[in-house]
């Protein structure tokens, strides 16, 4: 069992007992597609750092093992699009279930993400909701059987991104409120991308989209969230305008490209319906690596386009404002003179502080997965200046 300081690690912390039976299982667990000289991409190779330098055509002309290949019915699929794409490209293991040496390989050679972004993404992902002794995860339901050190689930479930207030939560931009039912609300965020930007799907489209969701969930949903966390939805939005696109930030967030990493296809109905997300034909990952600092800066600029408080409902119309234990929220607001760097380094207590989940409740982290996430994370941000925690 992995430990740590001496102390057992609590898997059990806020977690409920049981398998999941609903969730798929594939028993041919392959792993994802393995390191190819022939096509290095950006180069990282078993969660190491690549060389951040991109411009690549992905899949690369002759690469066959990255060929688009649908999930079958018993692969895992979430609500990540950039995940789901990237493992029905083979860039993760088809079956949706990874670790974290894939999530960051994958996301730095696919996507040319930057390292330290590559690596908080994954660390988020395999304290809250896989297993930091296997660091493994799924990338949708609660596969606890193959993600757990105990397959048995006795030590609790690992409930995977589909948990509710972690990756996905309230205001998500293409799914509906968990206390409204899911539901495709694609067809909505184009309706305001041909509203503010000609049909693109640009930083102004988006955060227009957001301050919407904020104000009918506000309205409509008596136990709506809107916790510190939510800046983290924030930033992964910006892969839309500055991830997506043929050359990132130099290419047109269009309808066509978005759709197809969204599996969205239009209907008779004036919908959209879910077919698998897949990379666009004859496209290219962004020329510049894409690391915390740069998606901080779009956080920045998406909340000043509409500034919402921080808190939730307690009932129908009773908001109530929060602050952050840490500091720099305060009664609902994020300061407006907060720096790209002050965002980036909040990203990072958002990780390794108690941070509420819900209204009136912190998700403290069990401390064995408290120092787990320490050990992963405090080189990364070291790198950017921030305070850090000792373990």
């Amino acid at each position: 069992m992995y430990t740590t300081v001496g102390r057992p690690l609590d898997r059990t912390h806020r977690r409920p007992r049981g398998l999941d039976p609903t969730c798929p299982f594939n028993p041919d667990h392959i792993g994802a597609a393995p390191f190819d000289l022939r096509f290095p991409y950006t180069g990282s190779i078993d969660g190491l750092p690549g060389t951040g330098i991109g411009g690549i055509q992905v899949p690369a002309p002759g690469d066959t093992t990255h060929e688009f290949t649908p999930p079958g019915p018993n692969d895992i699929r979430g609500p990540c699009p950039d995940m789901n794409t990237a493992a029905n490209h083979n860039f993760l293991s088809h079956d949706g279930v990874t670790n974290l040496a894939e999530l960051v390989s994958a996301q730095q050679n696919l996507y040319n993400l930057a390292y330290d972004l590559a690596v908080f993404i994954a660390v988020r992902g395999v304290a809250l909701d896989g297993d930091v002794a296997t660091t493994k995860l799924s990338i949708g339901c609660d596969a606890a059987s193959r993600t757990s050190i105990d397959p048995t689930g006795t030590l609790g479930r690992e409930p995977g991104l589909n948990a509710h207030n972690k990756f996905e939560g309230d205001i998500s931009l293409t799914r509906r409120d968990y206390f409204l039912n899911n539901g495709d609300m694609f067809a909505d965020m184009y309706r305001v991308a041909n509203e503010t930007s000609n049909g693109l799907f640009g930083r102004d489209t988006i955060a227009a989209y957001r301050s919407q969701r904020y104000d009918e969930s506000l309205a409509k949903n008596p136990t709506f969230y809107f916790g510190p966390k939510v800046l983290l939805p924030y930033g992964s939005a910006s892969f839309i305008y500055d991830v997506f696109p043929v050359f990132g930030p130099e290419g047109d967030a269009t309808i066509d490209v978005v759709s197809t990493f969204y599996g969205a296809v239009p209907n008779a109905a004036g919908t959209y319906d879910h077919v698998p997300e897949r990379i666009p034909d004859n496209w290219f990952n962004r020329r510049t690596a894409y690391g915390i600092v740069e998606i901080a800066e779009e956080v920045i600029y998406q909340y000043a386009y509409a500034p919402k408080l921080i808190g939730g409902n307690v009932g129908a119309g009773n908001f109530v404002a929060l602050n952050t234990t840490f500091g720099v929220i305060e009664n609902g607001p994020i300061p407006g003179d907060a720096t790209a760097a002050d965002f980036a380094c909040l990203l990072y207590q958002i990780a390794t502080d108690n941070v509420p989940g819900t209204v009136g409740n912190e998700a403290d982290l069990p401390l064995d997965v408290l120092a787990w996430v320490l050990a992963q994370l405090n080189p990364v941000f070291g790198n950017l200046g921030c305070p850090l925690k000792i373990s």
